[in-house]
This record gives structure tokens, C-alpha cells and sequence, in this order.
């Protein structure tokens, strides 16, 4: 089994957050009338995609880092 740090189980958790937003703002936009309004909820939206990825290739990473 693979080691988890402290480290990749904080970037996990951004990246559920981050996707968990990227979702939220998807349905949204879609539903025509936004809480936040269109643009703030499209720049969360712009934001939260690249994020996710980033913060999921980090916590892959650092935790290939630290495989003995």
C-alpha cells in the first residue's frame, strides 16, 4: 500500500473542493439564474478546473515522492 502524507491528503481535500465547486458551477450557469451571477460563477468555474488538476498531479506526485 502507498504511504499518504499530511501533505497529499491536504492537496486531495483541495482538489475535492475545487472540483466539487467546478460541478456546482456548471449547474449554475446551466439553471439560467445564478446565486453569485454569471460572471463571478464563471471565473469560479475558469478557476476551479486547471485547479483541480494541478492540486490532483501535486498529490500524485509527492506521494510518489515518498515511496521507499
Amino acid at each position: 500500500m502507498t504511504p499518504i502524507t499530511a501533505k497529499s491528503g491536504v492537496l486531495l481535500a483541495l482538489c475535492c473542493i475545487t472540483a466539487i465547486a467546478g460541478v456546482g458551477s456548471v449547474f449554475e450557469l446551466s439553471s439560467g439564474q445564478p446565486e453569485l451571477g454569471s460572471m463571478i460563477t464563471g471565473i469560479i468555474l475558469a478557476f476551479s478546473i486547471p485547479l483541480t488538476g494541478a492540486l490532483f498531479w501535486a498529490a500524485v506526485q509527492d506521494t510518489r515522492a515518498n515511496i521507499k
